[in-house]
């Protein structure tokens, strides 16, 4: 078992220095360009010492995170099923960890940063359109940014259309969280489940519609 840092480091080579290199204190244009076609970023957030981690998907349409300038990005949160972990981990420790993604593209951005929930009006304001106005945005500090390497994409071949699986191959979410927690209810079938979501995501949308 590998408790040391010395010992983790034998089994591995020291990073080339352009991996050392490459990280920044802040967003340069291929940074930006990136967060500007990203439709999906993944939030990482801790929370008081003693509390378990937190990874949680962020998605909107491309550019949905803006970047007033390189050190700063807004991130709008939207409607999801309230519990509230990334928010409330933030109000305990404001480290946060990006992971952006664009379709199609086996790279990805990394960005880590400082956070605050900021609702006044001036910031919510950026995000409001006819259907929808963010209850809060969280506004991140960027103090680390870097471009990673294509090779997990790759291997997983995420963006390819015959790695893709068939979504029957499990059973509906409702159905496998029926199952988590006993409720005999009826369930939703997944049609049901996507076309409501849809109508829930079309309300958020300038015009009204989701393709």
């Amino acid at each position: 078992m590998i408790t040391s840092e010395e010992q983790l480091r034998q089994l591995y080579a020291m990073p080339a220095e352009r991996a050392l290199l490459k990280q920044q204190v802040d967003l340069d244009r291929h940074c930006l360009r990136f967060i500007a076609l990203s439709p999906f970023c993944v939030i990482a957030t801790g929370g008081n010492a003693g509390s378990l981690m937190d990874a949680s998907p962020r998605g909107g349409a491309p550019g949905f995170v803006k970047a007033p300038d390189p050190r700063t990005l807004m991130i709008p949160d939207a409607g999801g099923n309230n519990r509230l972990d990334s928010l409330s981990n933030l109000l305990r420790d404001p480290r946060v960890g990006l992971l952006f993604m664009v379709p199609g593209i086996n790279e990805t951005l990394r960005v880590n940063g400082t956070a605050k929930l900021r609702d006044e009006g001036h910031y919510t304001a950026l995000f409001a359109g006819p259907h929808f106005h963010p209850k809060l945005v969280i506004e991140v500090q960027v103090q680390e940014a870097y471009l990673h390497c294509a090779k997990a994409l790759m291997r997983s071949r995420l963006w390819q259309a015959e790695a893709q699986v068939a979504r029957n191959v499990l059973p509906t979410m409702n159905q496998m969280i029926h199952a988590q927690i006993g409720m005999a209810a009826p369930t939703e079938t997944q049609e049901q489940m996507e076309h409501r979501y849809r109508v829930q995501i079309a309300a958020e949308q300038p015009g009204g519609s989701i393709g």
